[in-house]
């Protein structure tokens, strides 16, 4: 038998499960994860190879409004997604209303006739499963949907009907990617997503949006016990001076629990011990500087 390729793209508003669906999908940690909106910021593509069939995720950013230039570049990340590929998931909370960023979303899919997989998720949270039957019939006269499967990111449910439903559009084609990738993300990427996610957990609201990550320096070297250990410099952008002394916190606390959080999960997913230096710089309004968001690598292209 030959091998067969989906390509799925995974859209939606923000907050309601995607980056963690991706990383439910592939079985693997590679998108990062918080409760801040836009913490999706670019596509990022996971891998998951069962037999035959290998599927091939991008994830975007959550559907909002244009309030920087780096907003729009998100936005473009998402339209060149769903329009690059003939199968979407769409994800949907559903403790919410059917808002206008879905309303967009499935305009789109009418307009290019795509395939979709409606996933309602947080089913866990419901206390009156009526309202899901509602918010599904009021979904299902919006658009043709392949399948509308209730999930439970969170529990793992309903992750496996998802497979099934994608089964049906894998195509007879080559595999792009080896049979044991999770990503094309490179390290260096992987390791600023992590960094990032750990300063959203851990800062105020009006901190995250504007801080960016770059590691400047990956190296490798053996200590005392001859140990493999992982050397990683990394700088956390930020747009005030204001903003810098928040992330270094009071004799430099918060910028120790961001490196600690940070260095307990690196070391996690790639399997080595890691030395981590954290640098706080501040690019004055980066979020609407052309050239810096292209230098951060935060564009469509």
């Amino acid at each position: 038998m030959g091998t067969k390729t989906v390509f799925v793209s995974i859209v939606g508003r923000a907050n309601v499960g995607k980056s963690s669906l991706l990383n439910r999908m592939v079985g693997e940690k590679i998108a990062a994860v918080s409760n801040k909106p836009q913490t999706t910021r670019t596509k990022i593509t996971g891998i998951v190879t069962k037999g035959e069939t290998q599927y091939i995720f991008i994830d975007t950013p959550g559907m909002h409004k244009i309030n920087t230039k780096l907003s729009e570049h998100m936005l473009d990340n998402i339209k060149e997604a769903v329009k690059d590929v003939e199968t979407a998931i769409l994800v949907v909370d559903c403790t919410k209303k059917i808002g206008d960023n879905e309303i967009k979303l499935i305009n789109s899919f009418k307009a290019t006739g795509k395939r979709v997989i409606l996933a309602v998720n947080k089913i866990d949270l419901l206390k009156d499963k009526s309202d899901l039957i509602e918010l599904l019939s009021n979904y299902s006269k919006l658009y043709d949907f392949e399948e509308i499967i209730p999930v439970s990111i969170l529990e793992n449910d309903g992750i496996d009907l998802i497979f099934k439903a994608l089964d049906k559009n894998a195509q007879e084609e080559p595999h792009y990617f080896p049979d044991d990738a999770l990503t094309d993300q490179p390290e260096k990427v992987i390791m600023a997503e992590i960094i990032r996610e750990k300063a959203l957990i851990n800062l105020n609201d009006e901190i995250p949006h504007g801080i960016a990550v770059t590691i400047d320096e990956v190296s490798e070297h053996n200590n005392r016990n001859n140990e493999p250990v992982l050397d990683i410099n990394a700088v956390i952008f930020c747009e005030k001076e204001s903003h810098k002394g928040i992330i270094i916190g009071k004799k430099g606390s918060m910028l120790q629990k961001i490196g600690k959080d940070s260095r307990i999960e690196l070391e996690s997913f790639f399997q080595i011990k890691v030395n981590l230096q954290c640098w706080v710089k501040v690019k004055d309004g980066w979020r609407n500087r052309e050239g810096i968001i292209r230098n951060f690598g935060l564009t469509n292209k």
